[in-house]
């Protein structure tokens, strides 16, 4: 059982088949996101950087950014960031008692793949302390999750479907959650059989997934990203793939018509055009630009 992945596995990756499929993990296979963000995620924010007193507006931003709007699914250091900006334009937030984003700012534009391993790097080049408080806190998080994580099981429908990709295309996992936090969950749940390729933050960007495992390998409309996020989406545009959208509060019909319809007219051509951009217009509708409360 294959336990750790490169970028090779994904530059010399060798095609069973002319079509590829290409998912996400996190909210779009498991039932996961909302338990790691309000369980493990926020707890450790409030906790590191001492917002006990901001709380509820502490949850409302960071709920907000990673599970109900545009910014869903987003690498955990770009969303950490966006969660401050919120904060500090929060009406109900002294911008005061927040810390210091600067540091982490500079680390999240750097064009570093954004993972625990560079930014322990960063840290132990400019010995920032502010990206320190960054660094405990991710690696927090991760002990966290793996100690105190129960097994979630997969959405309904999400066997069917693998077992019917794997029929006729290849499949990968392309996602920005840790490779080692992936790579339980697929195991726990017994599902690597159906994946070749489990690629998390650590081997890069989901664009730069994408075009590593393509490279003269795939005709982009032979190419699927599912995904539960607006990033999802982009990764796929940004390869000339096909999307298909696992829709945040309606995961299993998404999977059912994938299994049932989405699938097969991605098979025979028919996918690309007015059926996907139907499902994406219903997949923007469920997801926000702007907070509550910023009115």
């Amino acid at each position: 059982m294959k336990t750790s992945y490169s970028k090779d596995d994904l530059i010399n990756f060798k095609p069973k088949h002319s079509y590829l499929v290409a998912v996400d993990s996190d909210g779009c296979v498991f039932d996961s996101m909302e338990v790691k963000q309000k369980i493990f995620f926020h707890p450790r924010i409030i906790e590191t950087w001492g917002l006990a007193s901001i709380e509820p507006q502490l949850r409302a931003a960071a709920e907000f950014v990673n599970l109900y709007s545009k910014w869903r699914g987003q690498n955990r250091f770009v969303a950490l960031l966006q969660m401050f900006d919120l904060l500090a334009e929060h009406p109900d937030v002294d911008a005061s008692i927040l810390p210091d984003t600067t540091a982490l700012r500079t680390y999240c534009e750097s064009g570093l793949p954004l993972g625990n391993a560079t930014l322990i790097s960063e840290v132990e080049r400019t010995g920032n302390p502010e990206l320190k408080k960054v660094m405990d806190w991710s690696l927090a998080v991760n002990r966290d999750i793996e100690e105190g994580m129960e097994k979630i099981p997969p959405f309904k429908g999400v066997f069917g479907t693998l077992e019917k990709v794997n029929a006729s295309a290849d499949c990968i996992i392309v996602s920005q959650t840790p490779e080692e936090a992936l790579v339980k969950e697929w195991n726990d749940n017994g599902m690597t059989k159906y994946v070749s390729v489990i690629a998390g933050q650590e081997l890069g960007t989901k664009t730069e997934h994408l075009q590593m495992v393509m490279d003269d390998r795939y005709a982009p409309q032979n190419v699927l990203m599912v995904g539960d996020a607006f990033g999802d989406q982009k990764a796929a545009e940004a390869v000339g793939a096909c999307f298909y959208p696992i829709n945040p509060g309606h995961e299993e019909q998404s999977w059912s018509r994938l299994l049932d319809e989405a699938l097969d007219r991605f098979l025979v051509g028919t996918f690309a055009g007015e059926y996907q951009q139907k499902r994406i217009a219903e997949f923007h509708e469920l997801l926000p630009e702007n907070p509550p409360w910023a009115g």
